[in-house]
């Protein structure tokens, strides 16, 4: 909280102070945490609010796209039961790639994304899915409304990140599948995100606590 001029100025919680967006599932508010241009995992600190360095990328993976989450959203019960190869949720907000055809090399910003569809990935036992959106008002790919429509390169190489990014010399891969799906099974998993938050964290949550 800053005050100026007699005015209060307070930045809400990216995570619980955010929408995921007026017209969710379909079109979602996305929160940046990194960018085509980050070489260290760069993640919410869920009690500050603020970007926390989770750690440097060990290999020379590459994230390929916009990485964040969908404000008001968390991966637990409901998102597990989607994912049968899982066990829990892994009780984070719900992840999100943005393609963009124009290069963004800021994170910390919002933006809006329409949702194509996700990968089905599991970490450790724990639901992880990826979804996956094009950028609004893109214009190269902006028209695009399911991820079978977008280049198999792009998918490949976000495929290859997640498949990738947690590797260590020999160590077991912790994380399996990172299978695709479309845009109608994207949005089950966003509603039941949306849902969870609600579980854990909504009205009916806190009157009960």
């Amino acid at each position: 909280m800053t005050e100026k001029a007699g005015y209060a100025f307070h930045r809400p919680h990216p995570w619980h102070g955010l929408s995921p967006g007026e017209h969710a599932p379909e079109h979602v508010n996305v929160f940046v945490e990194m960018t085509p241009f980050d070489h260290v995992k760069y993640e919410i600190d869920k009690s500050t609010g603020f970007i926390h360095v989770d750690r440097p990328q060990r290999t020379t993976a590459q994230m390929p796209c916009l990485y964040g989450f969908i404000p008001q959203t968390y991966c637990a019960e409901r998102v597990s039961a989607l994912s049968p190869r899982s066990t829990r949720g892994d009780g984070d907000p719900i992840d999100i790639c943005v393609v963009s055809e124009r290069p963004i090399n800021r994170a910390e910003i919002t933006l809006n994304a329409w949702v194509v569809g996700g990968l089905q990935m599991v970490d450790g036992g724990e639901a992880d899915d990826k979804i996956v959106a094009i950028l609004d008002g893109d214009f190269v790919h902006g028209h695009i409304r399911d991820i079978h429509d977008l280049p198999t390169i792009t998918i490949e190489r976000i495929r290859h990140y997640f498949l990738t990014y947690k590797m260590k010399p020999g160590q077991t891969q912790p994380v399996t599948g990172v299978e695709p799906y479309g845009r109608d099974h994207a949005l089950k998993v966003i509603e039941a995100s949306i849902a969870d938050y609600a579980d854990h964290f909504g009205e009916a949550k806190r009157a009960a606590d």
